[in-house]
């Protein structure tokens, strides 16, 4: 029993030492993407790298890097004894968390970067709610707990009663990423159509394993019966308003969408400019409104002072949403009619005698905010001077404008004037008109229109279609453009060209062309006008208009990890060591990279597996890495930078480099008893394997005494 019983033990013990040896091997949870992290860039300390000896992956098995798959305690061990060899610049770099994920990669060189999609919590649960009426949202969170972006395909709501709900917002979206470790959310409401419990699915498609998330929906409808109201505006904007005029009648329509009957305890308006408003409309306490019935309620504005002026209109009911409010509010001013004139004055310069009319229009627009009323437009002096064909008639719109057509048909040589006079219920308007006639060869400079020019709505920085207007010389003497030029309040934004330009020469019968064309710099409206003398004094006026549309730009953000790294000591001549740094474009718009600029013994290296090369483009939550390498070539420490550069002028990142420099001994022999680097080959002492191996022979040292006992009985 003695032997057997010392057997038995010696197989236990065996047994446990072996169970023991795999446990403490695979005891903490592996992370190979991180291992793979350590295995190419070293420490997160700094230091040297498993690929200046093994090469790029282990899957080569160089060195008999493959003894350490899995297996944390090889590694360790094999860094333990070998100290003074290459692998003592790990000693005490590595945790053991950071060991067992440098084991799973090399377990698994072919590990790839993959998201995971958990959604939490799993259910919503809404409280009862009366059929017809609205719930409160409840919100489900998505995280990306991988480490690759987690694409969202679709997010939809399916199964028995998936049109009692509806999704409320969040910040997840069809078509969007959501970043490793980060997260989004989906706001869901409940709106019962009948009652009892009402069950549905939330699904979310997405590109982690399983290819869907879902949420289970429950909520319980209750058939009590009441009204809900509902506005077809939340608030009215009554606009520019003069004082002591009723605005137009604005309408509300109220709706009951519930199941029983709209009373309305109160109707009224309040706040500080009450008395401005006047109500009307269907709408009456004592009217009820059915269920899926509707009234209307109707409100002027007659503003008595100028300013701002504001209101809110209340309807008190038996909704089981509460009362409804709407926002009322304007802006009143007093009646200032206003008229403008383009141009301001008329140059028809020189004309001969015997040469047919020509004309020149004058501009008139209404730029007040009541409606002008034209009582006169006439000519003053020279009959020389004449009204041909206006289309204003007696009253002008605000903002409306019309044409006065003015034509100079000289009759004897020598200058005349006249003045155009405009009156109105606004401010007199004079025009004045000058011209001489000549019985001598002259020029007759025409325009090909009167303007205005208005460009389309544009871009800020980009520029408009251009627009060509057609300078004519009808004369028989040639014409000189002594101006051309831009005026008015916005020039810079506009730009001239064409055949045309000042102190050149039309000749008799010829043309030359005028283009124009609209490049804003800032948002709104923007104005100018181009002004043109001939040498005859003739001047002609084309007002130039258009709307600058402001473009949201969003700045370059690029993540860089890690912002620094220090090297360690390498020897000169060495392979060198290499540092893959990651860069992620965390801005909402692509962002290109033009270059990289390094200083120190520090250069980019090329790798298929990393970023392209410059100048390249990474989308939104895109990343790629770029392989850093350190070769120095003077001892001592050594200082550098990497300088990115992207395409958006002052749009910088740096990486501060570091390392330090050896020379190699003349004599030295190499020293690798461990294999090098993250080695786990050689004669790499595992102390567990040493104990299996003792309680082995132990186990048969026993059986062999115990056969020659046996023989002996």
């Amino acid at each position: 029993m003695t032997g057997l019983t010392w057997e038995f033990r010696l197989r236990q013990a065996a047994a446990a030492a072996l169970l023991f040896g795999l446990a403490s091997q695979s005891a903490s949870a592996q992370d190979a993407l991180n291992g793979k992290s350590l295995y190419q860039n070293g420490p997160v300390s700094g230091g040297g790298t498993c690929v200046a000896c093994h090469g790029p992956s282990p899957a080569a098995n160089v060195s008999g890097i493959l003894r350490g798959a899995n297996q944390p305690s090889v590694i360790s061990a094999a860094i333990a004894r070998n100290a003074g060899g290459g692998m003592g610049q790990f000693s005490g770099k590595f945790s053991a968390a950071e060991l067992a994920d440098l084991a799973a990669f090399i377990g698994n060189p072919n590990v790839t970067a993959a998201p995971a999609a958990s959604l939490a919590p799993a259910s919503l649960a809404f409280s009862g709610t009366t059929i017809g009426q609205t719930s409160g949202p409840l919100a489900t969170t998505l995280s990306n707990t991988g480490n690759a972006a987690l694409n969202i395909g679709n997010i939809s709501l399916g199964g028995a009663a998936a049109g009692d709900y509806a999704l409320a917002g969040g910040s997840c979206a069809n078509g969007a990423a959501v970043a490793a470790g980060a997260n989004c959310t989906v706001q869901v409401n409940f709106r019962p159509t009948a009652a009892g419990a009402r069950a549905a699915t939330l699904t979310i498609t997405h590109n982690a394993t399983g290819g869907s998330s879902t949420v289970a929906l429950s909520g319980t409808g209750n058939a009590t019966p009441q009204a809900t109201i509902s506005l077809s505006a939340p608030s009215v904007n009554f606009g520019a308003q003069l004082t002591g005029a009723a605005s137009a009648v604005s309408t509300i329509t109220v709706n009951n969408s519930g199941q029983a009957p709209l009373t309305f305890t109160s109707i009224a308006v309040s706040g500080a400019n009450a008395n401005f408003f006047t109500l009307g409309g269907s709408c009456a306490a004592a009217t009820p409104v059915p269920a899926n019935g509707a009234c209307t309620v109707t409100v002027q504005a007659t503003p008595t002072a100028a300013g701002a002026f504001a209101a809110s209109l209340t309807l008190a009911s038996n909704a089981s949403n509460g009362a409804a409010t709407i926002g009322l509010s304007g802006t009143a001013s007093a009646a200032a009619p206003a008229l403008t004139a383009t141009p301001s004055a008329i140059a028809f310069g020189l004309r001969s005698i015997s040469s047919p009319a020509t004309s020149q229009t004058v501009v008139l627009a209404n730029t007040g905010n009541v409606a002008v009323s034209l009582t006169r437009i006439a000519l003053t002096g020279s009959s020389t001077f004449t009204i041909a064909g206006s289309d204003c008639g007696a009253t002008l719109a605000v903002g409306a404008s019309c044409s006065v057509p003015v034509r100079f048909a000289p009759t004897a040589d020598g200058a005349v004037a006249s003045t155009l006079g405009v009156t109105s219920n606004a401010a007199a308007l004079q025009v004045a008109i000058t011209g001489s006639g000549t019985t001598q060869s002259i020029g007759i400079p025409l325009l090909s229109e009167a303007g205005p020019i208005a460009f389309a709505d544009t871009q800020v920085g980009a520029t408009a279609t251009e627009h060509t207007t057609t300078l004519s010389n009808s004369g028989n003497a040639a014409v000189r453009i002594s101006t051309l030029t831009l005026g008015g309040n916005q020039p810079g934004d506009f730009v001239t060209g064409g055949t045309c330009v000042a102190n050149g020469t039309v000749s008799a019968g010829g043309s030359c062309t005028i283009t124009t064309a609209f490049r804003p710099t800032a948002a709104g409206a923007r104005a100018a006008s181009l002004l043109l003398v001939t040498d005859a004094g003739a001047q002609f006026t084309l007002a130039l208009g258009g709307n600058g549309v402001a473009v949201a730009v969003s700045a370059p953000s690029l993540a860089v990890t890690p912002q620094s790294f220090d090297f360690g000591a390498v020897t000169i001549g060495a392979t060198a060591p290499t540092r893959r740094f990651t860069l992620t474009n965390s801005g909402s718009a692509p962002l290109t990279l033009a270059s990289a600029a390094f200083s120190g013994p520090f250069a980019a290296v090329a790798d298929s597996t990393g970023c392209a090369a410059f100048p390249f483009t990474l989308q939104p939550g895109a990343s790629c890495d770029l392989v850093v390498g350190y070769t120095p070539v003077n001892a001592g420490g050594n200082n550098g930078t990497v300088a990115i550069q992207s395409s958006v002028a002052g749009s910088s990142w740096t990486i501060a480099l570091s390392g330090q420099a050896n020379i190699a001994p003349s004599n030295a022999k190499p020293q690798n008893a461990g294999g090098g680097g993250c080695s786990a080959s050689q004669s790499v002492n595992d102390p567990m394997l040493a104990l299996l191996v003792m309680l082995s022979l132990g186990v048969i040292v026993w059986r062999r005494r115990r056969g020659a006992d046996g023989n002996q009985h």
